[in-house]
C-alpha cells in the first residue's frame, strides 16, 4: 500500500480526534447550563429547554464513542498499510465495527445509530467473524412499514462495504448472516511486526487520569484472606491500564484514623509508658489490639481514657501523634511484607489525610443545602432521593463516618489529583454505598458528565468445605500465614515430580515462588469476580486445565523450541525481517487468528473490568498452540537425534506465541520463570 493513504487515514484519524475534543467542551457547557441540584423544581418555561438539553448531552456522549471507535479504527488501518511498528496492534473488532457501521449508514440513512453486530465466528466454515445486523434491522424495517427480507438487507450492507487491508472476503450465508475472513497477510504482517519490537504495543485508547483504589487494609489488624481479592484484582486492572497508556495512580486508602486509635494508644501508654523515648515491641499488633479491644468493651474507666485519646489525636496533640505514628509504622512493615511477595506497588494514602478535607467538605454541602436533618444526623441524598441509603454525612454525636471520607476523597481526587476516572475494588457487600456515593458526587457537582466512576465488586472467597473461608478455629485466615502454607505445598509438588533432582537451588527457588503466588493470583482472576469462589491449593497446583501451572509450564516449554534449535531471541527478530511467518497450515492460521485478539480482549477488560476472559485467552491460546505444535513440526532431528532441518517460518510462530502470552501473564501479575 501506498504512503499517501496511510498519511489520508492518519489524518482522518487526527481529525477525529480534534471533533471528539469539540464534542467535549460542548457536553461541559451543556452541563453548566443543565440544573445540577434536582432537589430544586425546575420552573415549566425551562423544563422544555433543560430535557432539550439533556438529550443533546446523551447524543453527544454517543458520537463521542462513535469517533472514539473510528480513531482507533482508522490507526489500525494505517499501521496495517504502513507496514511500520510504531502503532501496530489492530482491534480487529473496531475495525469491522468502523467498517459496517459506514456501510449500514450507506445502506439506510435513515436508520440512526445502528447497533453494529459484529462477532467472532466459532466455527471457520463461517468465516473468522460475523456480521449479524441483517436481522435485527429487517424486524426494525418491517416495524416501521418496509417489509424486507434478512438476506436482502445482508446484500445491500454486502454492497456498501469497502475494501480493508485486514479482509479477504465477505460472504452472505443462512438468512442473513454476513461471514468475514481475515487476510492471512495481514496476520503476518502483524505478528512480524510484534516480533521485530519484541512486544505487543498495546491498542490506541484516549489517554485518561485514572485512581484506582484498592486492597484498603486497617491498621492494626493483620491483612486478612478477605484482603486478597482486593488486592489481586486491583494490581491486575492497574497494570492493564498502565499498559494502555493511562496516567495510574495507585492509592492504598487505609484506615488508619479513628475510634480504634484511642484505645490503641490508651493501651499503649498503659503497657509500655517510656514509648516516646523506648520503641515498644508490639510487632504483634493483632495480639496487641486484641488486648486493647477487650479491656475498652469491659473497663469503663479505660474507654473513658480512649475517648479521650480520640479527642487528642484530632486536635494532633504531638505526644499522641508520636505513638499513633508508630502504631502505624508497625502495621505498615506487616502490610508491606505482603505487597513485596505479591509483586503490588501501592501509594498510601489513609484516611487521616483526608480529615481537614472533610470539615471543608460539610461545610460546602451545608452552605448549598445539600444535606437533610434525620434523627439527629445529616444525611445526604443523590439524584433520586428515596432511592437506597442516603449517605450519613455528619453521625448524631457530630462525628463524621466513611461516607463524610469517601466524599472528601472523591472530590480531591477529581479536583486536586485531576483524575478523569475514578475505580474503587471492593467486595460485592459494598456496591449500593458506592452507588450513593457517585450519585452524591454528581448532584454536589464533583462528578461532572465527563468523568467515569466504576465499583469493581466482588464475591467472597470460600473454603473447601463451600463456607467462608476461615481457620479451623473460626478466625479470620492471615495473608502471609497463607503464602507460606502455598510455598510449603509447591515445594511439596515440585519435588514429587522430581524438579529438585534437576533444577538448581537458585531456580527450584525461583519456580516454587513463581508457581505458589502465580496460581493464587491466577485462581481469583480466572474467576467471574461478581461470583465466590473456592480457595484450594489442591486445584490451584493441578498441572492441566486453566490453571497457572499448566500456563507456566506451557511458556516455558514453547520457549524450550528455539533453544532445543539452538536459535537465540536476538537471531529470531532478525530473521522477521526477511522471514516470513508460516501460515499455510490449518492449525498455524488458527493459532494466528488466536494471537490477533488480544487487543480487543484488553479493550473489552478496559470497559467492563472483569479479568477471566483474559485468563481464558490464556487457556485458548495454549490450547491452540498444542494443537499446531502436534501436527506441525518446527525441529525436525534424524534417528541419532541430529538437527536435520529448522522450520524458521513457524519457529517464529512459536515466538509470536510466547510474546503475546508473556505480555498476558505481566498484565495478570504472574512471573515466568525459564526452567520448571
Amino acid at each position: 500500500m501506498s504512503e499517501p493513504n496511510w498519511e489520508m487515514l492518519n489524518n482522518r484519524a487526527t481529525a477525529a480526534e480534534k471533533e471528539i475534543a469539540l464534542i467535549k467542551q460542548k457536553i461541559e457547557w451543556l452541563h453548566q447550563n443543565i440544573t445540577t441540584d434536582t432537589s430544586q423544581s425546575i420552573p415549566d418555561a425551562n423544563k422544555e429547554e433543560f430535557e432539550r438539553l439533556q438529550q443533546e448531552n446523551i447524543k453527544l456522549k454517543h458520537r463521542i464513542a462513535i469517533l472514539t471507535r473510528t480513531i482507533e479504527a482508522q490507526r489500525g488501518k494505517a499501521s496495517a498499510m504502513s507496514n511500520t511498528p510504531q502503532s501496530n496492534t489492530i482491534s480487529i473488532n473496531n475495525t469491522l465495527w468502523d467498517i459496517f457501521h459506514r456501510a449500514i449508514t450507506a445502506a439506510y440513512p435513515n436508520v440512526l445509530n445502528p447497533r453494529v453486530i459484529v462477532t467472532t465466528s466459532n466455527n471457520p466454515k463461517f468465516g473468522d467473524y460475523q456480521c449479524n445486523n441483517a436481522m435485527p434491522l429487517a424486524q426494525e424495517l418491517s416495524s416501521s412499514g418496509t417489509k424486507v427480507l434478512p438476506r436482502n438487507v445482508a446484500n445491500n450492507i454486502m454492497s456498501k462495504l469497502e475494501e480493508s487491508p485486514l479482509i479477504d472476503k465477505y460472504e452472505v450465508a443462512g438468512a442473513g448472516f454476513i461471514n468475514i475472513y481475515l487476510k492471512r497477510d495481514f496476520g503476518q504482517l502483524i505478528l512480524s511486526n510484534w516480533l521485530k519490537t519484541g512486544e505487543v504495543l498495546p491498542p490506541y485508547v484516549e489517554k485518561k487520569r485514572v485512581i484506582v483504589d484498592f486492597s484498603s487494609p486497617n491498621i492494626a489488624k493483620e491483612m486478612h484472606v478477605g484482603h486478597l481479592r482486593s488486592t489481586i484484582i486491583g494490581d491486575s486492572i492497574s497494570r492493564l491500564l498502565e499498559y494502555l497508556g493511562h496516567d495510574v495512580l495507585r492509592l492504598n486508602h487505609i484506615g488508619d484514623w479513628g475510634t480504634q486509635f484511642g484505645m490503641l494508644i490508651a493501651h499503649l501508654q498503659d503497657k509500655f509508658p517510656n514509648y516516646s523515648t523506648v520503641a515498644p515491641p508490639i510487632q504483634d499488633l493483632q495480639a496487641f489490639y486484641k488486648e486493647s479491644k477487650i479491656r475498652f468493651d469491659s473497663d469503663e474507666e479505660f474507654k473513658k481514657r480512649a475517648y479521650e485519646c480520640v479527642v487528642k489525636l484530632q486536635a494532633f496533640e504531638p505526644d499522641i501523634i508520636k505513638a499513633w505514628k508508630m502504631i502505624c509504622d508497625v502495621s505498615r512493615q506487616e502490610f508491606e511484607k505482603v505487597y513485596t511477595r505479591l509483586d503490588i506497588k501501592l501509594v498510601e494514602r489513609g484516611e487521616s489525610f483526608y480529615q481537614k478535607r472533610m470539615e471543608l467538605i460539610v461545610k460546602e454541602l451545608e452552605s448549598r443545602n445539600l444535606l437533610e436533618e434525620d434523627n439527629g444526623r445529616k444525611v445526604m441524598w443523590g439524584e433520586k432521593r428515596g432511592s437506597g441509603i442516603p449517605l450519613t454525612i455528619i453521625k448524631s454525636d457530630g462525628g463524621f463516618t466513611y461516607d463524610t471520607s469517601d466524599m472528601a476523597a472523591i472530590k480531591q481526587r477529581i479536583e486536586e489529583e485531576n483524575a478523569d476516572w475514578v475505580i474503587y475494588v471492593t467486595d460485592a457487600g459494598q456496591s449500593l454505598h458506592f452507588q450513593m456515593l457517585e450519585s452524591c458526587a454528581q448532584k454536589a457537582g464533583i462528578l461532572r458528565s465527563y468523568h467515569r466512576m466504576d465499583h469493581v465488586g466482588f464475591g467472597v472467597v470460600l473454603g473447601e468445605d463451600k463456607k467462608k473461608f476461615k481457620t479451623r478455629s473460626g478466625d479470620t485466615v492471615k495473608l502471609i500465614e497463607l503464602l507460606d502454607e502455598g510455598l510449603k505445598r509447591t515445594l511439596e509438588k515440585l519435588k514429587e515430580k522430581g524438579r529438585d533432582k534437576v533444577l538448581s537451588e537458585e531456580d527450584l527457588k525461583a519456580a516454587q515462588e513463581s508457581v505458589t503466588y502465580g496460581c493464587i493470583k491466577y485462581a481469583d482472576l480466572s474467576h467471574n469476580r461478581n461470583h465466590e469462589y473456592v480457595f484450594s491449593f489442591d486445584k490451584m497446583l493441578e498441572d492441566k486445565g486453566n490453571t497457572a501451572v499448566y500456563l507456566l509450564y506451557a511458556l516455558t516449554r514453547i520457549r524450550s523450541i528455539a533453544r532445543t534449535a539452538k536459535v537465540t531471541q536476538d537471531e529470531l527478530r532478525r530473521h522477521a525481517r526477511d522471514t516470513p511467518i508460516s501460515l499455510e497450515h490449518e492449525k498455524e492460521w488458527k493459532l494466528a487468528k488466536v494471537l490477533l485478539k488480544f487487543p480487543d480482549i484488553i479493550l473489552d477488560i478496559s470497559e467492563n473490568m472483569y479479568l477471566h476472559p483474559l485468563c481464558e485467552f490464556c487457556y485458548e491460546i495454549s490450547c491452540a498452540f498444542t494443537e499446531f505444535y502436534d501436527k506441525c513440526y518446527c525441529v525436525e532431528k534424524n534417528q541419532a537425534g541430529e538437527i536435520v532441518k529448522v522450520h524458521m517460518g513457524r519457529l517464529l510462530l512459536t515466538e509470536a506465541t510466547a510474546i503475546v502470552l508473556e505480555k498476558c501473564f505481566v498484565l495478570l501479575g504472574l512471573k515466568p520463570v525459564s526452567r520448571m
